[in-house]
């Protein structure tokens, strides 16, 4: 297995902000896909994936709809996604997804949980080069061959194919995503869930005290309204 297998079970095993903030992220997500291509699913597709990953979340049918409605509206904010790149303590790289409406608040919050915490802001792609954006999908594995699947799906920037218990999940860089979900929907393979990440290249492991100081950092940045992902160079 390669070190998109390797991240995704760190992250599954580690604790996940919960079920509010989820819908929360979601919701800023459909408002982006809204005000950017319109409240159809059918002739958006960001909003389509948004909506899979919304029921793949368990969010209410009700809710989802509610949230298509208020994007529609005029009066609705859009929101901007920001990047921040910085430094915990002992030398680990973090990068921060943001989706505000209020860039000076979420740049003024973010600085604040590193100064805190005994890290440093950094500018505009001062850690960024050290993680490989990627994309990713979860379908069903029932009826899939996963060795054939990959083969056929490498003409479309599939690099990792691997199977758990939720599924068949297909990582490639971040630029395939509209191919292979363009692919994938022509096959009229159901797409559970898809997204991004960020996997850092290189990871370093810290000791018991180094971990938890890099931990009340991530649990700061984690906690904050604006804050959609949160990545880092720690080893899990």
């Amino acid at each position: 297995m390669g070190r998109a297998f390797e991240f995704r079970k760190a992250r599954k095993m580690k604790r996940w902000s919960a079920m509010a903030k989820t819908f929360t992220r979601i919701g800023k997500d459909i408002v982006m896909a809204v005000k950017e291509g319109g409240p159809s699913p059918e002739t958006n597709s960001r909003l389509r994936a948004v909506i899979q990953n919304a029921k793949a979340a368990n969010m209410p049918k009700d809710n989802i709809e509610r949230a298509i409605k208020k994007a529609s509206d005029k009066n609705t904010e859009n929101y901007k996604e920001v990047l921040f790149e910085g430094y915990g303590p002992h030398g680990i790289a973090i990068l921060v997804e943001t989706a505000t409406d209020n860039n000076n608040r979420t740049v003024a919050n973010v600085r604040s949980y590193f100064n805190k915490c005994d890290g440093s802001l950094g500018t505009s792609g001062s850690v960024e080069f050290m993680f490989d954006h990627t994309c990713n999908f979860r379908i069903p594995a029932e009826g899939q061959d996963v060795e054939e699947l990959e083969l056929e799906f490498i003409d479309f920037g599939v690099e990792e194919v691997f199977v758990d218990d939720d599924g068949i999940l297909l990582y490639a860089p971040f630029e395939s995503y509209g191919a292979i979900q363009k692919e994938l929907e022509s096959r009229e393979i159901e797409i559970l869930s898809s997204g991004f990440e960020r996997i850092p290249q290189v990871t370093k492991t810290l000791d018991e005290e180094q971990t938890a100081d890099i931990e009340k950092l991530l649990e700061k940045l984690e906690e904050d309204d604006d804050v959609q992902n949160v990545y880092h160079t720690m080893a899990e």
